[in-house]
């Protein structure tokens, strides 16, 4: 067994056994489709079509506005039915361009066509990424090709593939490692193209002993990638977690990973990267899990994305007969968020739907107590923060010390420590709030200065 692991963590029980086996396979939306233009880190994209506008798929449809942001695709072929707010998997609501779907899915010319990228420059490689609207897949969001663009890309020493899918109940990215470990290593030579004193590693936890295999095969006789498996323990798959693990470095929030020599990309995005720069195909679907003890047929499917949520429900067979779902998530019981409706679209970074018989946090607050002062919330954060700590500040509304004490604003809402705690206390959901206020702060206090010293400008 892998020794190689992090800090901290726990061990939720995994309830892969529901889809791991299940391989993926296309689902070929019906209805409508909804593309919100915020489906990434940072600026939302600008609508480049209008109401009643043809459209195929593999258009940009709306286009990056501003350095951080990110081209949206269409994955269908039909006409623009309107733009305008629609609820999204958040619960809230988004702009969006909605286009009936003609089930014809008629391309752009061109896609398909294979281009051998050691003919491309670095340059050409990151406009490839950008046209293709590739963001990390993982979760966050972030635009792929401002990642793999950072001021120095002779420093970076680690290209890190994220395969640990440590999140229960999510078999997506194992079912891609299984099957298609030799695009993702070749989008790892694409990558390495980029960063001329790197090496790549591929990190998998132990528990995906067939994707391990699969990955090693396809690595095999490459000089520069590498395959390591991983303890199986959450948070495992996270960002910091990995670094911590392949490069051995530890770096503060207001660090990057390229600060320490590190990019890192989850499976999924690096084979939408192979696909863009190889085959000029834009992301126009992703792999979704579809699980839970209430769902009837537990799958892994390959789907386009703006495709209703409720189709991949149905898909799966619907609710199982006789079980009630008190709560659905987007995305698994860590890290997910809870869904108020299944008629939202899925989108770049949404990588399961989660139906669950029994409502957990509900649960939890009926023996909610005091804190018992246990310590325990500090042994299990991957960041070594005092969590217990930070909840008194943040209940306190002391953000000064929350952020510059404790470094509250570090947490990567893993949830380790609300899983642990036996007093069974929302920390997560504390944490989460108390930094979305200390932001919203500092954005009031940036745009306050701005506008004084426009003023003064003027005077």
């Amino acid at each position: 067994m892998s020794n190689h692991t992090f800090r901290g963590g726990v061990h939720p029980a995994e309830n892969k056994e529901f889809s791991k086996e299940a391989p993926l396979r296309v689902y070929e939306a019906k209805g409508e489709m909804v593309f919100p233009l915020s489906q990434h880190i940072g600026k939302p994209a600008k609508p480049l079509v209008k109401r009643n506008d043809l459209v195929l798929a593999g258009q940009i449809i709306a286009e990056a506005d501003g350095f951080v942001s990110a081209n949206i695709i269409s994955s269908c072929s039909g006409k623009v039915k309107d733009i305008g707010p629609r609820q999204t998997v958040s619960g809230k609501m988004a702009n969006c361009i909605v286009i009936t779907n003609d089930g014809k899915y008629e391309q752009v010319p061109g896609i398909g066509e294979k281009t051998d990228y050691n003919t491309l420059t670095a340059q050409e490689i990151l406009a490839k990424i950008k046209d293709a609207g590739i963001v990390g897949m993982g979760g966050a969001g972030f635009p792929t090709h401002v990642k793999l663009a950072p001021r120095d890309p002779s420093a970076i020493k680690y290209v890190i593939a994220n395969g640990a899918e440590c999140e229960p109940y999510i078999t997506c990215d194992d079912q891609l490692m299984r099957g298609h470990a030799a695009e993702i290593v070749e989008g790892l030579k694409v990558i390495l193209k980029l960063f001329p004193n790197a090496e790549a590693v591929i990190g998998i936890e132990n528990n995906k002993p067939e994707a391990i295999e699969a990955m090693q095969r396809a690595a095999e006789g490459s000089a520069k990638v590498h395959v390591l498996p991983l303890q199986t323990k959450y948070p495992q798959g996270g960002e910091r977690s990995l670094i911590s693990v392949i490069a051995g470095a530890h770096f503060p929030g207001n660090k990057l990973p390229a600060d320490v020599g590190c990019v890192v990309d989850n499976v999924a995005t690096i084979y939408a990267i192979y696909r863009a720069v190889c085959f000029n195909e834009p992301l126009m679907q992703r792999g979704v899990t579809v699980s839970g003890d209430a769902i009837a047929n537990p799958c892994n499917l390959i789907a386009r994305i703006g495709t209703s949520c409720r189709e991949l429900m149905e898909e799966a067979g619907g609710i199982k007969e006789g079980v009630t779902v008190n709560k659905v998530l987007s995305g698994g019981p860590m890290m997910g968020m809870a869904m108020t409706s299944m008629d939202v679209p899925l989108q770049k970074a949404n990588n399961a739907l989660t139906f669950l018989a029994e409502d957990e946090v509900a649960t939890a607050e009926k023996q909610l107590t005091a804190c018992i002062r246990c310590g325990r919330c500090v042994t299990v954060c991957p960041l070594g923060l005092i969590p217990q700590m930070m909840a008194a500040a943040a209940e306190k509304k002391d953000f000064e010390r929350y952020d510059k004490k404790l470094n509250g604003l570090d947490c990567i809402a893993c949830g380790s420590c609300t899983f642990i705690c036996p007093a069974k206390r929302p920390l997560m959901q504390l944490f989460k709030q108390t930094k979305a206020e200390i932001m919203a702060e500092k954005r009031a206090a940036a745009a306050k200065a701005a506008a004084e010293a426009a003023k003064e400008e003027k005077k």
